[in-house]
């Protein structure tokens, strides 16, 4: 991977990995796009890099971790169906999966959902003052759709978005709680990738580790607070129409391209 596949990925990584299209599917596609050669490196890197993401969340979210520890415990509640079939089916869910056919046709049966949630939700009034306030059973609710997300194309976002709003809050309420879960949710499948995969990964991919992670976390600073304006105002359907739109075209491009989408 060169320094400037790195720096691209990174940056779809930044712009995609807390809104409802998959960062993880746009990282496959552009892989299969840039013919980048080694295929497990990559998918390391673009699990690793979202680290730098997560730190944007955390910087931008900070003070909501001083709140009490209510928020700590359902987050964990949250993250925990995630955790154990994350942990369980890792392996089948990265050779078997990790392929653009898989998020093209994710992506465009996420976008009709997101239309859907779009219409559902547009009056919806929350059931809770705070995202806090949140009880276990709305937060387990939330975890076990969360785990639909490892379906590269589906989103974390998306299926944590779409959770929140089905367990109680507002469209606001229900992506500030994504973001927050995303923050043990992420560190805990980057830093499982990188134990699972330190022997493959040497000094020299070090330096492009961490030029990803750094502009992963730049470019998210930016893209969660443009996020929630664009959320409040316009709402979902904008998401789905584009995730409709880029899984159709890249199944006509695969088709007349004869682009390997199994790989």
């Amino acid at each position: 991977m060169s320094y400037i596949q790195a720096i691209i990925i990174a940056i779809i990584e930044g712009l995609t990995e807390f809104l409802p299209v998959s960062s993880t599917g746009h990282m496959i596609l552009a892989d299969s796009l840039m013919a980048i050669q080694d295929k497990e490196f990559a998918k390391t890197f673009e699990i690793v890099i979202q680290l730098g993401a997560i730190m944007a969340v955390l910087l931008i979210y900070i003070k909501r971790f001083f709140v009490g520890l209510d928020i700590y415990m359902k987050l964990f509640v949250a993250f925990l169906p995630t955790g154990v079939i994350g942990f369980l089916a890792y392996k089948t869910i990265k050779h078997y999966l990790f392929n653009p056919f898989t998020v093209s046709v994710s992506l465009i049966i996420g976008g009709v959902v997101l239309i859907l949630l779009d219409k559902w939700s547009k009056e919806k009034v929350s059931e809770y003052k705070q995202v806090e306030d949140i009880s276990y059973q709305g937060a387990i609710k939330i975890g076990l759709i969360q785990c639909l997300s490892m379906i590269p194309g589906v989103s974390r976002a998306a299926a944590t978005i779409f959770g929140g709003v089905f367990s109680g809050f507002d469209r606001k309420q229900a992506a500030e709680f994504s973001f927050l879960l995303a923050i043990p949710t992420m560190f805990a499948a980057s830093g499982y990738d990188l134990l699972k995969e330190k022997d493959n990964i040497h000094s020299d991919d070090i330096t492009i580790l961490l030029l990803g992670g750094l502009v992963a976390f730049l470019v998210a600073i930016v893209a969660v607070k443009a996020f929630v304006a664009f959320l409040t105002k316009y709402g979902f359907k904008h998401f789905g129409y584009y995730r409709i739109i880029l899984g159709v075209l890249f199944l006509v491009y695969a088709l007349y391209t004869g682009l390997e989408m199994t790989a």
